[in-house]
């Protein structure tokens, strides 16, 4: 599972929570959820750049 997936799987757990009114639980989990969505966008940027430059492409 790659980080979006953890990123939904704790942004479901922080939406229960909620639900339940565990707020300091609903808040940390949403925390670790937007914190892995922006590393899953950082990565993702990084790795588009790459492809789109070619870097590290094998040439035949």
């Amino acid at each position: 599972m790659g980080l979006l997936g953890w990123a939904i799987i704790f942004l479901i757990v922080a939406l229960i929570a909620a639900a339940f009114g565990f707020g300091g639980i609903a808040s940390a989990a949403t925390g670790v959820a937007k914190v892995l969505f922006f590393i899953f966008i950082v990565v993702f940027i990084v790795l588009l750049i790459t492809a789109l430059l070619g870097v590290g492409a094998a040439t035949a």
